[in-house]
């Protein structure tokens, strides 16, 4: 390729700060009021777009899956939060499984619920999980309120892309950013690399890795629309009783487009349905192919809108398109390979770790979506210091990131990340080295369940070796046997 020198220039420092963080998905949403409400007086958070949330509110991912186990909710702290403040200040902007109804095997209630992905738990008996769909734009302002709430700490730069980190001497000093008002910089004691595909840490020379393993779910693109006019009960209805024309008439849009695309199924309250697809063999840090994305979805929506009208007008006869999703979905670019790497073992042996910052139930089969720990070590980069990743990119092989890389686990790695960067700071440490302790009593006091952790209510480990981990199963077993064979993790 043709290659241009950049002359020498100076620019502007426009912020000193105590935290600076990248990125305001979940991940990096969480991270920044986490680490405010930690102590942290001078947090920056910057984003490119003009809203928290990333994928949440930007693709329309309207659905937090598994965060409960068995009869109780292991994935709590700013995830619950979320929906708590929604139910308060937005009712009817949340549905799903109700924290009291968590376990129930109620026949009725389990009706209710069973055509909702992950409200029901997948092996038998069968039993409400708490599984949250909720309202976008809600969610939107919430966040929003969040930040606003801690206004004299946290400063939002929305319209603000990070894009190269200040490195010296093997530290993080600052990050170097984007906007309309030129090329600028901030600097910072500690940073946390929320871009979700590590676009600064993988320009600080630590070591990572690129996509997820070619057979997983997160080896896809998306680009999510909505519609209205749906007769939704009608609908359900219709898909319980020809479930084989169902999955013809899937089948037949797929052909049509050329990618996988759900039919108008994902159901919301006054007649609206979200459509999600799945561009398979995607890189979502090539410009190549998030466009190609885009545009091949937007090419095919009158096709099926058209198509569905014909095929099921009972549901479709009255459906109008709504809106489109203002960026791509994306699940897996860049894989840290940081400090420790998770991997299937870690959900087939029930690994411990004495840094847990999160344990959370995932969509795991091999463990029955059972809680698993994840470490600080994995949100901290090798040979670079005071700089955190974590979210979808933090440190996890090409097949485990698949069960990692959700909602819950972003909100979660995020916050710790936030009060990781809080503690180091207020305690003058780089976060290599920072009081892990610390870290972990402060999640535990900002409602973070975490195992071993003597203010959490014994309960919680009693219900995990009750059920053995959730290894108890002929999958696990069989992975147990033959731990180096993939194919076996990848029937999940």
């Amino acid at each position: 390729m043709a290659t241009y020198l950049e002359p020498a220039n100076e620019i502007n420092v426009y912020a000193e700060c105590d935290v600076l963080v990248v990125g305001a998905g979940c991940a990096g949403h969480s991270a920044a009021v986490a680490a405010a409400r930690a102590g942290a007086k001078r947090v920056i958070l910057m984003e490119r777009y003009g809203y928290s949330g990333g994928d949440v509110t930007g693709d329309y991912v309207l659905m937090v899956p598994k965060l409960s186990y068995k009869t109780l909710p292991f994935v709590r702290g700013i995830q619950e939060e979320w929906f708590e403040r929604m139910e308060k200040n937005a009712p009817g902007s949340t549905w799903g499984p109700r924290m009291q109804d968590i376990g129930k095997q109620d026949k009725a209630l389990i009706l209710r619920w069973q055509h909702k992905m992950d409200t029901v738990s997948p092996s038998d008996p069968k039993m409400l999980v708490r599984s949250v769909y909720y309202d976008g734009p809600q969610l939107e302002i919430e966040m929003d309120m969040m930040l606003l709430e801690l206004a004299d700490q946290i400063q939002v730069l929305y319209h603000s892309w990070g894009t190269r980190p200040i490195i010296e001497d093997n530290q993080i000093k600052g990050v170097i950013f984007e906007s309309k008002e030129g090329r600028q910089a901030v600097f910072a004691k500690v940073v946390i690399d929320a871009t979700g595909d590590g676009d600064l840490y993988r320009q600080a020379g630590v070591p990572y890795e690129h996509l997820s393993d070619l057979n997983t779910r997160s080896h896809t693109t998306t680009l999510a629309w909505r519609v209205g006019g749906v007769d939704n009960d009608y609908l359900i209805e219709w898909r319980y009783n020809h479930p084989q024309e169902w999955r013809a008439a899937c089948a037949e849009v797929a052909k049509m487009t050329g990618y996988r695309s759900s039919l108008p199924a994902w159901d919301e309250p006054n007649g609206n349905c979200l459509v999600f697809n799945s561009h398979y063999n995607m890189d979502c840090t090539s410009i190549h192919d998030l466009t190609k994305t885009e545009m091949d979805t937007r090419k095919h929506i009158r096709d099926i809108i058209d198509y569905c009208k014909q095929a099921i007008p009972g549901a479709y006869k009255d459906m109008y398109l709504m809106s489109i999703a203002p960026q791509t979905g994306v699940r897996c670019g860049n894989r840290l390979l940081g400090e420790y790497v998770m991997t299937p073992r870690d959900f087939a042996f029930a690994t411990e770790h004495d840094d847990v910052i999160a344990w959370h139930s995932t969509i795991c089969r091999i463990n029955d979506c059972a809680p698993v720990e994840i470490p600080y070590r994995s949100i901290v980069p090798k040979g670079i210091d005071n700089l955190l990743c974590p979210g979808r990119h933090f440190s996890a092989d090409s097949v485990a990131i698949d069960w990692l890389n959700l909602i819950p686990q972003c909100i979660g790695t995020g916050q710790a990340a936030g009060v990781a960067a809080a503690i180091a700071v207020e305690k003058g440490t780089g976060t290599h080295d920072v009081d892990i302790r610390a870290v972990q009593d402060v999640l535990v006091d900002q409602n973070v369940p975490l195992p071993r952790n003597a203010k959490v209510d014994k309960c919680y480990m009693e219900l995990v070796k009750e059920n053995e981990y959730g290894l108890n199963n002929d999958l696990a077993r069989r992975v147990r046997e033959n731990p180096d064979d993939l194919s076996a993790y990848r029937q999940y």
